[in-house]
């Protein structure tokens, strides 16, 4: 049996489902003992979900400084710390922007082994395995110092419910107050949805997009979908998207439950960085497009008639039926 931290990052009092992923990661060798981590005064917002979805203990990280937010530093120190205090084995996250900082500074303070972005993880046997070489190849490495400390690619583990007992104690960490970097603001992203890198629905646009202004096709239907905009990096170089947005070997890398690629041709770079999507829908008015061989639902049409077309049909579909007999 290994004791498995989770760090669980939570916005809004909400636990964020990609973290509910790390969680079932940790859950994949029954017997471990899943300790889930979270600062300040989420633990109490979020213990229920975190007990439904496999949980054995939650740990309410307090430190001398009350809002540790802002300081990166002082987290990872807090963290580590709890590392030692609950002799754990490991410490698992989510591959997102907030995850790779702090798995980093974790593994750098406790001189452990980092792995990012895995896709798998044998715990008897200390084996992971990740994508190298832009997908073409997958890395399988033994982790043989201990703790591990480990990234798991988001959506790559489906969040499941595996009720426990969940019982919360709080941890008082005495770690030194660093202000060596402090985060003034958090911007949103010109996007103005969800993180590419752990939604589970994208639709991005490529060059055939055409403009910026043209994005906003897309956004609309991202807003119905609840979805996030990506972009390629054709049309990122063009000025169409910020690089935040941009998905493939130079972008980032996605495993959505859907990815939609509006006017995208599919070269090997930009599939690289959306391969492990769960369903593939491909919009291109070019039949030769290479897209339509990796793709698992091909639309042949210009995306300027059919993503409106596809906001319309969604909008009508969660739209109430007006007059409906609910008897």
């Amino acid at each position: 049996m290994a004791r498995i931290g989770v760090l669980i990052e939570a916005r809004g009092g909400e636990v964020k489902k990609t973290a509910l992923g790390a969680l079932a990661a940790a859950r994949q060798d029954r017997e471990n003992e899943v300790y889930a981590l979270l600062f300040g005064d989420h633990a109490e917002a979020c213990k229920g979900v975190l007990r439904q979805y496999g949980a054995d203990r939650i740990v309410a990280i307090r430190t001398p400084e009350a809002d540790i937010s802002p300081f990166p530093d002082v987290q990872a120190g807090a963290l580590a710390a709890a590392i030692d205090r609950f002799q754990l084995d490991a410490i698992l996250g989510v591959s997102g922007q907030t995850g790779r900082d702090l798995l980093a500074r974790i593994a750098s303070i406790a001189g452990a082994p980092l792995v990012l972005d895995c896709m798998d993880i044998d715990f008897p046997s200390g084996i992971v395995k990740k994508s190298h070489f832009s997908g073409k190849t997958t890395a399988t490495l033994r982790l043989n110092g201990r703790p591990w400390i480990l990234g798991i690619r988001p959506n790559i583990f489906p969040e499941r419910i595996d009720p426990r007992q969940g019982d919360t104690v709080v941890y008082e960490a005495t770690v030194p107050t660093s202000k060596r970097l402090v985060i003034r603001e958090v911007k949103q992203g010109s996007s103005g949805g969800p993180d590419v890198s752990e939604a589970e629905i994208i639709i991005s646009g490529g060059r055939a997009v055409g403009s910026a202004e043209n994005f906003r096709i897309l956004k609309e239907c991202a807003s119905v979908l609840g979805a996030a905009v990506g972009a390629s990096r054709a049309a990122v170089d063009a000025g169409f998207a910020s690089h935040a947005m941009q998905v493939g070997q130079t972008g980032k890398t996605v495993s959505p439950r859907l990815y939609i690629a509006c006017g995208i041709s599919g070269s090997v770079q930009h599939f690289a960085g959306m391969k492990t999507a769960k369903v593939i829908v491909a919009v291109n008015n070019d039949p030769d497009a290479p897209i339509f061989q990796k793709c698992d639902y091909g639309l042949l049409g210009d995306l300027f008639e059919v993503v409106p077309a596809l906001t319309r049909a969604l909008g009508r579909a969660q739209a109430p039926r007006i007059g409906h007999n609910e008897g």
